[in-house]
Order: C-alpha cells, then structure tokens, then sequence
C-alpha cells in the first residue's frame, strides 16, 4: 500500500518544526469546532478547526474544552466513556482494552488512523509489517525500503502512569478527537503517516485515589522490565503487538514549567543512536510548538519549557528507557509542571503531543528507514561482540566513566541452582522476543567472565544450561538487562545503578566473548512440571531454593495440601495422594520448578500456612513502597491472608496482633514505630512465645533493636558514602534455616541501607566480605564501609525469632533473592523445634543475662537520624573550594542541609525523610538548576 500525500493549498506537513507554532495556534482557542459532514475520500479543508459531526467533541461530551477554557480534569470513568463514544462514531478508530487495573478497572486504547488502516485485516497488515522491521535476518533490505516507502509509522501517546499526574490524559483524549474527527490537511496528512496508540490513563486506581502509586503502592514508570503489576504487562505486550517508532509518555512534575527532551544525562548507553537523535529532533519540533513564554530563562520563570535537566534514561524500567532500548522508540517523558491551572496544564501537554505526532509524520520515511537500521546494526554488534560506548548529551558534561573494552558474544543462565528463578528470568526475556536455547550438550568457554566480577579459563558449561547469543535483533535489551554493570557515564543519579536480573535473582550466570556454537534448542515455553511419577503411596518433592519454588509452596499450603522441609538441604516433600499428578504438574510448571517422584514418605518437618501480620503502624506508609510490597508479595503472589495490624494493636496486646505467628515489619521513618514502653515489652514477650518478627530495612530493624531483640548496632556512614541501588557480593550461613536453599555465596541489592554491626547473640547470615571477595557494581563510593557488616541476621528469642533484613528484600517485587528468603523467615519452625542452627547454638552458649544486657546496649545506642525515609536523602558532591558557594545556593531551598568533607570534596546532605523520589521532590531540580546557573562545577548528584 502506497501512502499518498495529502495536499491542501501548496504544502504538506513537511516542515513540521516551521509550521508547527501556526497549526497550533488554531487549536489553542477556546472556540467550538467547525461543524462539517465527512467529505469522504481523499478531501480535507483548510480550515484547523473543521471536524466530522458525527465524532463527538470533548464539548459536547463533557460540557467543556479541552485544553483552554477546561475547568477541571476528567474523570476514570469519564476517559473511558469518552473513548468508547469515538470509537463508535469514527471509522479511523479501533478501541479497546489494553490490560485490567489491580481493582479491576480497565486501562482503554484507541488507535487512530486513516480511515483505509482501520478496514479489516489491514492495521494488522500494518503492525505485521513494522513487527518484520525489527527482524532483518528474515527481511531483505529492499522489502523492509519498500514498507518504509508505503507505509505507516506507529506512534504511541500514553498518560497518567502517575495517578496524581492527570493533564497527560486529558490531552491525549484532545489528541484522539483531532485525529479522529479532524477535517484539516494537517490531520489528514498525519493519519495517512502514522497510526497512533493511545493510551490516556496506565493508572486508573491511582487517578481515583489521586495518588503517584497504583493500588498496591507501586511506582507503574518503575516496573517496565519486572512486569510484576497487571497495569505493566499489558500494556508491554500491545506494544509487542503494535511496536512504536515513537512513544511519549505524560508526567506531571512540581512548578510551573514543562520538561521535554534533549534529557539529562546519564543515557544508558544500549539504546541506539537512532532513537536518540529522532528525541533530540522532536524536542526541536516541540519547542517551536509549545507557545505560551517559550524557553525558560531569565525572567522568564512560568509556562515555558526547559531540556537537558533531571529526567534522565538511565534505568531500565522507566516509560522512555524501556520503549527506547527494547522497541527502538524515540521514548520520550514529558513533563508538565502541576501549580499551573488544569487548561493550562492540558493544553502544553496537547501541543507537545500534537507537535510529536507532526514531526512523526513528516518524517515518517526516514523513522522506518532508521528503524531497520536499529536491529542491523544490534545483530552486527551481538555477532562481533561489541557494546555500544557511552555518551552524553548534556553539552556542558563529559563521560567520565567509558564502557570497558570488553567483548559480549554469549550470555549463559546455569542450571545448577535457583532453577525456578533461572526459568522465570528465560521467560522475561522471551516476553521481550529475546532468543533464548537450551544446551543439548555440554560445551567448553574458553574465556569465561563469571558475574560476580571473576574470569575462569576453560569453564564447562552442562547441558540443560541456558544459552543466549548476542547476534540477534534484541542484542541491546539483553545487555541492558543482564549485564552485570550497566556502566553509567556520568555521576547523577535519578533511580538505581543496578538492575541486572540474574544478580536480582542470584542465579549463576556467565557471559564471554567467544564465538561459540553450541548445539542446543530453542526454548518454546516453560520448562518444569513433574519430571518423574510417584507411586499412588509415593511422594513428590522439589528443592525450595527460590522465589519460584517459594511461590509454589504457598500455593500448595493454601490449598491445603501437607507439606513437610527438610530442615538441612530445604527440600519440600508431599504425599502423592494429596494431589492429583496433572494438576501438580501444571502449577509447577507455571512457576518453572521440577518435581520428582519417589517411593518413599514425605518427610521433614511439617509447614503450616503463616498466620501474617503486616505493620500499618507510626512510620510506616500504608498507600506505596514497602508496605505495598509486602501486601503484594504475600497477599497477590503467596496468596497469604494478609492482617494489618497497628501500633495501638501491638501496644494494647490486643488479638489483631497477639493471635498472629508472623508480624512484618516494613521500612518505614520511625525507630519505634510509635510503641509505648509497654507495646515494645508486648513485642518482646510475643515473639519469646514463639512469634517470629521480620523486620525490613530502616524501620524493620530499628523497632526489633528498640525493643531489645536484636544485639546488631548501626555503624555510622562515612563521608563521601554512596550506594546509588547497587549489587554486592554477600557470603552466606548455609547452616541458617533462613537461607536454606541459598548459595555459600550470593548477591544483595543495597540502596544507602542502614549498616549493620554483627550480632553478637543470633546468627549472621548474610555478612558482607572483609576480604578480597568483597564486589560490588553499579555506582558507589566509599563501599568498603560494607566490609564485614551484615545484611540478613536472626536473632533467637524464647520459642521465636527475629529475623532483620538491612535492606529491603522485597524492593520492586523484583529482588527474588531476597523474597526467597522472606519465604524461608515466614516459614520458620519455633526455636524450640529447630535447636540445631548456629542462632540457636550462639544463644545457647551465651548466658541468658548477658543476652539481655547485650541487646539491652545496643537498645540504649542513639537512633540513627531518619534522613530518607524508604529511599535515599539528597546528596550533591563539589569540591572543597566550591562549597561554600553551594551551600548559599542550598540555603535559598532549606536551612536542613548538612556538610561534611573528605578527600577534596565536599558532600552536602539534604534531608528527605519523605523519602521522594526525584520527580517527586519539591525543589531538587530547581535547585540543581540554579547550581548549575552559578557555575558551580557539580562532581556528582544523587536525587
């Protein structure tokens, strides 16, 4: 299908970034549409403001405009009717629904496009034809030239990933009724151009609830790889349906400005130029449409637009980074300032959308051309084992850390161990169209780079292992995704230095820079189930050695199936008649765990469902991060009945907290959780009874500590410490039923956790290495402070236990090593039943009174200041002789600031005991701003 060009006077909309200020200035004013009747065909009118009758406009259906002269944002309900009711009038629009919200709430699309895309069979023709773009092995050259000469590009328009954030939808609603019911040649142009996906709202609950989070507190724009929440993968898969060249996605921000790209630096250094250079071009295009005041500058302070500041695409789980470096997009935030009133708000966000899908369309050609060069250039890269080199776009910045010249050929996932997690992390990859194999035979790699930071000669790799070469179209997302480092170029930090899955998940994990090829089998699905039947008075067992086979285990309890551990090697076993083989095989291989029959019993120890608590007292945010977490892991994944249980419950002893066997402890700002002296003798007397306390991070630990069950102490930070959400090697107290299943040596996510003194009454059993093992990747500074503190230790008690995380082991619903160990702590037996562990041997052998007075020091030892809440304070680095400097600039924002040197820099700490992230913050990216303004040279910044 030839696409023609439509004409309209003497232009088409070739020179987008010339006309764009004067095609918007029609669709700025507040007046009512041009009423035509669909001159059908190929005509179109001159007139911006000419729509079809018969297409509703936001008018008529909402009693108001949208954009200039709008009153109020719409409502949930009121995006999707709106939707819906175009829809139904328009034939250039298909709708329908992307994904269901964790309440049920359906997250609308509609795509958009000439009127002959949208007969049957030829928008999937279309989207058949871009998904063969990103597949050059399979497409000769000149077919892909001649899709890119006939036909369309397909851009994406999503909003409202934050719920709070609500000006991204409203336009997009304005977007879909000029393109759907719009007469002009402009809109005709960009509709025979492009087909355009939009998705007004990825956050239904939180819009209602006005709130960042969905329904289970998480951050929608950080769960883009992980997938771990219905909003997420979706929307993921439509775009695998209908893949973009171009993608924005509508924020909010504090202020009144608005952000659209060129972005800050670091940019991960895997997304292809091609993406880069188009988002560069198209900040171009919206800063000649944006209108109001313009750029920003001087005294030019409200409605007007800024670039090269605080959104940066550097994490992989964002709504730019994701679409960028896995689709080849121009992914793109965009971000509108939310003091400004809502037309104002709505209309910025409309010609920023307007002007994107513009340029998209003049220059559609040259888009699809470049997106086949994309995957060409990826499978020549994978093939000869090259990474891309980092970069920077900030004109004012330099790379100060180059990707190493080392050389990528192949990844492989060992089948040794953790092989539910193993199964889980093939899976993610293939829902991503990564080409995942399975050795059928052993193979020898030569050179062989261990994830841990060690190299091995000659390492045999066994069959059943996973392979993943890097010749292949998705060669950037795999190294995006499971590289070890991601090698950030330039010290500001926005989110996490680290994401690499097979660290997340601590399973092992190779790559190299041989040319390898082994024989081996493409993996088609899931892998597990019952490998081996059981007699009808058999049994059935699988190692509990991940989050995977963690998940299944609850499963079973829940549905009241006997299960016994063995309390040495972690293995679960069940009696073969207390499931039917079929359906057992079908829920273990859902969660890729290999089940094995034998003749014998089942033996062990029995498990019992965890009667489970969850702290909703002082301190803790009950609506987002550690909170949500834990009630989505346990509740959504395990299953759990789940019970908040309150700071007055706890100190009133009353049933809501007596009658449970676990109580969690989430992260939180408070070191008592607001318990009385007598709620913490509560606390205590509760898990001397045989309770087990599960304390996570800042408040986890500081609550158990106040109420005398812990000896662990926190050892002051040192200046110039940073750990930006990095990977550390951790060694492990195999002999601890709390790592059952767990490697000698594993990996833990640190991100500024509080550092743990060793516990001289309980068992350590995560514990950083003092020695030479000692690794870590990502970003940080001063790291040897780890050395020798703990991460995980478990502090017997009477019958129970309290077993304290440093970190936060649930982070994202991503960290399966660490909810595999959460696992293990709910499922702890009493102490009186497990006596042969080192806790128990370590409080054996230590007198009962020096226990208490033990924990009663570390009790008395001053709480550590609260300066982030569940993330990280604000941290900006500059040397010795600017400080001064920077902290006048400081002072116009706070008077909390802190200041301490070392080593020729000086860090200056600004409290965030909110714990906000960046883009949430109220004045960190003024701020930096005005840093930067002044001159002042900043060595690093951490948001």
């Amino acid at each position: 299908m030839r696409l023609r060009t439509t004409m309209c006077g003497r232009s088409t909309y070739a020179k987008i970034a010339g006309v764009a200020a004067l095609a918007l200035t029609a669709l700025v004013a507040p007046v009512s549409p041009a009423a035509y009747a669909d001159p059908g065909g190929d005509q179109c009118v001159s007139d911006p403001n000419a729509h079809v009758t018969s297409v509703p406009s936001p008018e008529k259906f909402f009693g108001f405009p949208l954009g200039k002269g709008q009153p109020r944002t719409v409502t949930t309900d009121e995006i999707k009717t709106y939707v819906e009711a175009v829809g139904r009038a328009s034939d250039r629009v298909v709708t329908g629904t992307i994904a269901h919200s964790v309440t049920g709430q359906e997250l609308p699309y509609a795509i958009v496009s000439s009127s002959h895309h949208m007969v049957p069979g030829q928008l999937k023709k279309i989207a058949a034809q871009i998904r063969s773009l990103r597949d050059p092995r399979s497409l000769r050259p000149d077919k892909a030239a001649r899709i890119a000469e006939d036909g369309p590009a397909i851009v994406w328009i999503a909003g409202n990933v934050h719920g709070g954030e609500k000006s991204g939808a409203d336009a997009a609603l304005r977007t879909l009724y000029e393109l759907a019911g719009g007469l002009s040649c402009d809109v005709a142009t960009r509709n025979e151009n492009l087909v355009t996906v939009i998705m007004p709202t990825q956050n239904p609950d939180g819009r209602n609830a006005d709130r960042r989070q969905n329904e289970y507190g998480f951050d929608l724009n950080r769960d883009w790889f992980a997938r771990t929440q219905p909003e997420t993968g979706g929307k993921i898969e439509m775009l695998r349906e209908y893949p973009a060249q171009v993608f924005v996605d509508a924020h909010e921000m504090g202020g009144r400005q608005y952000f659209f790209p060129p972005n800050a630096d670091p940019i991960h250094h895997e997304i292809a130029a091609q993406p880069v250079d188009w988002i560069n071009r198209i900040g171009a295009a919206n800063a000649a449409g944006f209108g109001y005041n313009g750029a920003c500058g001087g005294a030019v302070t409200t409605e007007c637009y800024f670039n090269y500041a605080t959104y940066d695409m550097f994490y992989m789980g964002y709504g730019d980074t994701v679409p960028a470096t896995g689709f080849g997009a121009a992914g793109m935030t965009f971000e509108k300032g939310s003091a400004s009133a809502v037309e104002d708000r709505v209309q910025q966000q409309f010609n920023t959308q307007w002007a994107t899908t513009g340029w998209a369309a003049a220059n559609r050609r040259e888009i699809l051309d470049g997106y086949y060069k994309i995957w060409q250039t990826a499978i020549e890269q994978g093939k000869a084992g090259t990474l891309e080199p980092n970069e920077v776009v900030q004109p004012t910045n330099t790379v100060r850390f180059p990707v190493p010249d080392v050389k990528v050929r192949s990844y492989f996932l060992l089948p040794d161990r953790q092989i539910g997690d193993v199964r889980r992390l093939v899976e993610r990859l293939r829902a991503m169209d990564v080409e995942v194999y399975r050795l059928k035979q052993e193979v020898t790699v030569p050179n062989a780079d261990v994830f841990g930071g060690r190299t091995v000669k000659n390492l045999s790799v066994p069959a059943g292992a996973y392979w993943i070469p890097m010749d292949q179209p998705q060669k950037h997302w795999i190294q995006a995704l499971i590289a070890q480092d991601p090698y950030v170029p330039f010290p500001y930090f926005y989110d996490v230095s680290s994401w690499s899955n097979p660290l997340l998940m601590g399973v092992a994990t190779v790559s190299t820079g041989d040319a390898l090829s082994p024989k081996a089998d493409a993996v088609k699905g899931m892998d597990g189930g019952v490998v081996s039947a059981a007699p009808a008075n058999g049994s059935y067992s699988y190692p509990m050695d991940s989050a995977a086979a963690s998940e299944l285990t609850f499963r079973l309890l829940g549905q009241g199936v006997a299960l016994s551990r063995d309390l040495a090697t972690g293995v679960v076993s069940l009696p073969a008649r207390a499931v039917n083989r079929g359906d057992l095989d079908k829920l273990a291989r859902s969660y890729g765990v290999a089940v094995e029959g034998q003749a014998g019993d089942a033996s062990g120890t029995p498990l019992r469902v965890p009667d489970t608590g969850l702290f909703a007292g002082t301190g803790v945010s009950t609506t987002s991060g550690s909170y949500g977490e834990a009630r989505y892991v346990l509740g959504e994944r395990w299953g759990l009945d789940v019970k908040a249980v309150t700071t007055a419950d706890v100190n009133g002893n009353t049933p809501a907290f007596t009658e449970r066997s676990v109580l969690l402890v989430p992260d939180g700002s408070s070191a008592n959780g607001g318990l009385t002296a007598q709620g913490l003798a509560n606390l205590k007397a509760w898990v001397a009874a045989g309770g087990t306390y599960v304390g996570l991070r800042n408040e986890g630990t500081r609550v158990a500590r106040t109420a005398g069950l812990t000896s662990t102490t926190e050892k002051t930070k040192p200046t110039g410490y940073q750990v930006i959400g990095s990977h550390f090697r951790v060694n492990v107290d195999t002999a601890s039923q709390v790592a059952l299943g767990r490697p000698a040596e594993d990996f833990q996510f640190n991100n500024g956790d509080p550092i743990l003194n060793p516990s001289v009454t309980g068992a350590n059993v995560l514990t950083y290495p003092s020695d030479g093992a000692f690794w870590s990747n990502g970003y940080t500074t001063n790291a040897n402070a780890l050395k020798g503190s703990v991460a995980l230790v478990d502090e017997p008690t009477g019958a129970g236990h309290a077993v304290l995380f440093a970190y936060n082991p649930l982070f994202r619903a991503y960290n399966e090593n660490g909810i595999h160990l959460v696992a293990n702590a709910l499922l702890l037996p009493s102490s009186k039943t497990s006596s042969d562990t080192e806790a128990a041997r370590t409080l054996a052998a230590t007198p009962a009174g020096k226990v208490e007075a033990l924990r009663a020091d570390a009790a008395k030892a001053a709480p550590a200041d609260d300066l982030a809440g569940e993330w990280r304070p604000i941290v900006i680095q500059v040397a010795d002789a600017d400080a001064g400097r920077a902290e006048a600039v400081v002072r116009t924002y706070t008077d909390t600031a802190r200041t301490a040197s070392a080593d020729g820099s000086s860090y200056i700490t600004i409290p965030n005991p909110e714990g906000l992230a960046a883009d949430e913050h109220p004045f960190l990216r003024d701020m930096v701003h005005d840093l930067n303004g002044a001159g002042i040279p900043l060595r690093s910044v951490v948001g």
